[in-house]
Formats: structure tokens, sequence, C-alpha cells
């Protein structure tokens, strides 16, 4: 498995982020990340502007958030024109992406607002119709749970010591998804480098593109390495994240490179993301570091080390995932985030 690092969920000056997609690539590039997946609002026009493609070593593909007014928000890819929603409802908009060949996420899905910013929430009324879900939001699970304008100011000048874990009740709804159907989680940023634009310049950000690319990161596993040609590098980035063949990880932590979660049993290897029969399987999770492992049966933990790697067998029924956690800046804070191996 080739292992690249994705940021996804990003907007440019197609729709309201402050970057174009040059500048973007270039903050990229500084933040050692292999592919950008642009996701402006309600166009593809950077896709038709032809900017898909590779930007010397960063990869760049464009899909589009998909965005009724304040609600049922869409992380669309694969589909080659704007997927309207206007009349729609979250399960038809799913289905028209599905329809025309691509496959999303449902952005921010358990987004509450903010009462202390007078931020409403944007919330995704139908899980069960989306293909997956964005479980980490960097910009909006934290910025939704900033309890004062000092906690606000503190996440801009120190990101870092402000994440620590996802929302629990993001996690708790998504084991229960995963309970009933396979449902991939990617992580997402939600990065606009808010700031103010003054011609080609950005004299004023808040968040630079290139600090927001070092926190939540989604890692795609593809078969091979990238050959350079657009088509076949996109559609194997593309399968990896749509099969669930990724995790999740805080690279600005450490850096999680070379994670690896798997069954072995009767059916043979089992890799993330995937399901097989029920059976006596042989759990394992490398790191490339020590850490607190913790292995997870249905959202429950049954197993729990300090160590770079961990091997347990089971023989129920279950979805299995794992997760890792490193201290830092004086607690403990989330690392790495598998998708789950599903054992029926």
């Amino acid at each position: 498995m080739h292992d690249l690092a994705c940021v996804v969920h990003l907007h440019s000056t197609y729709s309201d982020g402050t970057g174009t997609v040059e500048q973007i690539v270039r903050a990229a590039r500084q933040a050692e990340v292999d592919v950008v997946l642009l996701t402006d609002h309600d166009t593809l026009g950077a896709k038709h502007d032809g900017k898909e493609g590779w930007h010397g070593s960063v990869l760049l593909l464009v899909g589009e958030e998909i965005s009724p007014v304040g609600r049922d928000h869409y992380l669309a890819f694969g589909t080659e024109e704007h997927t309207p929603h206007s009349g729609r409802t979250a399960a038809e908009i799913c289905q028209a992406v599905r329809d025309a060949g691509g496959f999303g996420f449902a952005a921010h899905p358990w987004s509450r607002g903010s009462e202390r910013f007078r931020r409403p929430g944007m919330a995704f009324g139908d899980l069960e119709a989306a293909d997956g879900i964005e479980l980490w939001s960097f910009a909006t699970d934290t910025a939704e749970r900033l309890p004062s304008v000092r906690a606000a100011l503190s996440f801009i000048a120190a990101p870092g010591r402000t994440l620590d874990h996802p929302p629990e009740e993001n996690v708790r709804a998504w084991d229960e998804l995963c309970a009933r159907r396979r449902t991939p989680a990617i992580g997402g940023l939600d990065a606009h480098q808010f700031g103010k634009r003054i011609g080609p310049v950005v004299p004023i950000r808040l968040m630079s593109y290139r600090r927001s690319f070092a926190q939540i990161r989604t890692h795609v596993l593809c078969d091979e390495s990238p050959s350079g040609e657009l088509e076949r590098d996109r559609a194997q980035v593309l399968a990896a994240l749509r099969e669930g063949r990724s995790y999740i990880a805080v690279d600005a932590l450490a850096p999680a490179r070379g994670f690896r979660f798997w069954a072995e049993g009767p059916e043979g290897d089992v890799p993330l993301g995937a399901d097989s029969r029920a059976g006596r399987y042989s759990l394992h999770a490398v790191l490339p570091g020590p850490a607190r492992l913790r292995l997870l049966r249905d959202g429950r933990e049954i197993a729990s080390r300090e160590a770079p790697a961990l091997v347990f067998d089971v023989d129920e029924p279950g979805v299995y995932r794992v997760e890792a956690r490193l201290e830092r800046h004086g607690r403990e804070r989330t690392w790495v985030i598998s998708n789950p191996v599903y054992l029926r």
C-alpha cells in the first residue's frame, strides 16, 4: 500500500476562500501534502478551467461542496458537472451525485452552531443516504465549541493546543452508522483562509492554508505509487476514499505515514474499509512510533496498550477500528483514527 496524505474540504477564490488554486498548491507543497481535494461551494470551476492535475509534487483533485442554505452540505467527488440542489432533500442530493457517477461525504454532519458567536448549525438531515461522513471538521467542530473570544484567539494563535479529540457525539453516531452499514469517514478542514484579499495579495490571514494543512489530514492507501498520470492517479485516490481505505491523522502531533490496520483470518487479509464473514481473525495495527493504541469493537474499547503495534485475536462479529493517542501540550490528544474492518 502507498500512503498519500490528503487535505480534504477547502475553498478557493472560486467560491468563498481567499487563496487562488496556485496559492493553495504552494501551501500544500510547503506543508508536505500529497493530494489536495478542493471543494468549492456549488462549482467545479477549477476543474473546468483545467486546474485539476499534478502541480509538481502535489496532486490537485476537484470536487464540490453542494451547499443548500444552512443545511445538508455534501462533499461530492467524481462528477463532471455541478450537481444542483434547489428543491432537493438530502437523500435526493446524494442520489443525484450517484446518478452522475460520483460519491460523497456529508459535510460537518453534526454541526450544532454556536450561541456564543451567533453561528447557526449546518447539520446533515439524512445520514443514512450519504455514502460517507466527515467525522472530524477542523474549522467547524472546533469553532462551534469555543467558549469565548479569548479561546477563539488562542485557537487562531496556536491551533495545536486547542485541537484534542473529535467530538464524542460525532464518534458515537458514526459507530452507530457503521453497525448498520459500511460508512467511510474522512477528516476535513473546511479551510477558507479567512482574511482580507487585496488584488493578488492576502495581507491579513487569520488561519493560512499552510497552517490548516498541518492539522487534520485524511491518508489514503493506494495499491500503486502515483504514476504522474491524472486519470490513473485520480482513480486510485477516489477509490480509496470511496471504499474507506483511509485513516484520519493529526500530522501536527507526529507524522502518521506508515500506519496500517488489517485483519488476517479464514477469508484472507481484510484491509481497512472492507468487510468479511465473521470468524477467528487476528487484528493487526502498526504505527510509525509508540502511542496509546486502542482497539474498539462496535465503539467499545476491547484492548489498549502503549506501543507502536498491537496484535489481538477475535472471534466475535463486530465493527473493529483503532485509535492512537499521544501526550502533547499537557494532555492526551487523538493522533490517528482508522476506518473500520467489518466482520459481520
